[in-house]
């Protein structure tokens, strides 16, 4: 957990990826979930149960939950793979328009780049990772900000200043592999 939450302090907001993650970090209604699930039943599960409090809960208490998956879908293609069944969940239970899920993963890649542009870095997390998002809050938020559209541009051109040992810094995962 401390890993995932250092990465949202130093990454996210530190570097500024997301302009509307500072508030509800340093205000507590971030919620960090490590599942347990070994299996993608057993992690539809629990992403039912935590969409299920963010219903529950006003987004006062509890703005956003990052839905940790240590144990399970460490290939990327897999776990991108599974967020088509993400989609149908918010399907099945009149959640579209609702939430919306981001993804995020260890070796992110977005389609048409290679592995190693440092523009996959935006996406790139210590674990696989779940960010369920309140759309309300998103719209609400967004109306806020100028350009909007220019966030992941200007994200891809943060990072590609970074230098290596920056890198190495806020992406330890990445490099110290066995």
């Amino acid at each position: 957990m401390q890993l995932t939450r250092q990465w949202l302090e130093q990454v996210v907001v530190g570097l500024g990826l997301c302009p509307f993650a500072a508030q509800p970090l340093n205000e507590g209604r971030v919620r960090i979930q490590h599942c347990q699930a070994r299996d993608e039943l057993a992690l539809l599960h629990s992403l039912h149960e935590e969409l299920h409090r963010l219903d529950q809960t006003p987004a006062s208490q509890l703005e956003t939950t990052l839905l940790v998956i240590p144990h399970l879908l460490a290939d990327f293609r897999g776990f991108n793979a599974f967020l088509d069944k993400v989609d149908a969940l918010l399907t099945e239970f009149s959640w579209q328009g609702i939430y919306q899920v981001a993804s995020f993963h260890p070796q992110y890649c977005f389609a048409g780049t290679a592995p190693g542009d440092a523009g996959n870095l935006t996406n790139r997390a210590p674990f696989p990772l779940l960010h369920l998002i309140r759309e309300d809050s998103l719209t609400t938020v967004l109306a806020d900000v100028q350009h909007p559209e220019e966030i992941p541009q200007r994200n891809i051109q943060r990072m590609n200043t970074l230098n290596e040992s920056q890198l190495r810094k806020l992406f330890p995962w990445l490099f110290n592999k066995a």
